[in-house]
């Protein structure tokens, strides 16, 4: 694990983090069942507790589904768990002011006592942007000044910025929160155009299982993009976290679709092979995991306990 990934606080059992996502729109899931799921996650052991940052989904054949509202349940789940890390996966700057933003992640930071990892993305599912009255053009653009605009503001407390986007004058974010520096900041892209906007600044970088097919023999090749967008911008890569999103079935999955149709074949089988399946990605320098279960249930987090006493054994 590189020095940075170790750094980052909440001070896991085990060499490899291990979190899991909450329910997105697998289904309606109301916040006692959310409260309940992510209350377990931590009593079991899980280190981390992650949410993903959309407002309205539509398919091909016209299905809207809709999430509910990431920062709401960010600030809910800092305050009734006491030790997994939370964040965002990720957090779409298009649609946030990126002032607001900083100061809403500056409190979810004092609510959790400092567990806050500050997932960010240029995002890409449009009726994210034009159901809400947001524009969905010259994403990488206006992400490359509101990535300026939070991390000036999270890390020095202030900032002037006359933008082509975004006017921000003499903005000051107080109170200062409970980290110097604030909240670690992690990347979720593979462009080329993102890394290089953001590898000078941030912690941690994401991969989502798509990626690389759900398969840890398929990541090299990626991690290699990544080293090399590193040393591009002058930056060593071993100072980069490394975290992945691993798709994982649990006793009742029914498969997950991506788009196109196609499945990506989940990690699954008993505690021992799924907890092997863990290791491999450790193996290529992973610090940590987000599990995204099918199906996304109380049972299938309760089931993975056997699993992460596995991997603390070692």
């Amino acid at each position: 694990m590189s020095e940075v990934a170790a750094s980052v606080p909440g001070h896991p059992r085990r060499p490899l983090k291990v979190g899991i996502q909450l329910p997105e729109v697998e289904r309606v899931v109301r916040w006692p069942e959310l409260r309940e799921m992510a209350m377990r996650a931590e009593a079991i052991g899980f280190d981390s507790i992650w949410v993903g940052d959309h407002l309205l989904y539509r398919d091909s054949e016209g299905v809207t589904e809709g999430p509910w509202e990431a920062w709401s349940l960010l600030a809910a789940l800092a305050a009734v768990t006491e030790r997994v890390e939370i964040g965002p996966l990720v957090a779409a700057t298009g649609f946030h002011s990126p002032a607001m933003l900083a100061k809403k992640a500056n409190t979810v930071d004092e609510i959790s006592g400092g567990r806050l990892i500050l997932g960010l993305g240029s995002g890409w599912n449009e009726p994210d942007y034009t159901a809400f009255g947001f524009p969905f053009t010259e994403r990488v653009s206006r992400f490359e000044e509101a990535f300026t605009v939070i991390r000036t503001l999270l890390r020095d407390g202030a900032i002037d910025l006359d933008g082509r986007f975004y006017t921000i004058r003499d903005s000051e974010l107080l109170p200062h929160g409970p980290r110097a520096g604030g909240p670690p900041l992690m990347i979720g892209s593979m462009g080329e155009r993102m890394l290089r906007i953001t590898l000078p600044y941030v912690e941690l970088w994401n991969a989502w299982f798509d990626w690389f097919e759900n398969d840890p023999s398929k990541l090299p090749p990626l991690l290699a993009r990544i080293d090399a967008a590193c040393e591009a911008v002058g930056r060593d890569p071993a100072t980069l976290g490394r975290t992945v999103a691993v798709l994982v079935r649990c006793a009742g999955g029914r498969g997950r679709r991506r788009g196109g149709g196609d499945v990506v074949a989940p990690l699954t089988g008993e505690p021992e092979a799924i907890a092997d399946g863990l290791r491999a990605y450790a193996d290529h320098g992973v610090s940590h995991l987000q599990l995204v279960l099918d199906p996304i249930t109380r049972e299938a987090i309760q089931e993975l306990a056997p699993v992460l006493d596995l991997l603390d054994r070692g």
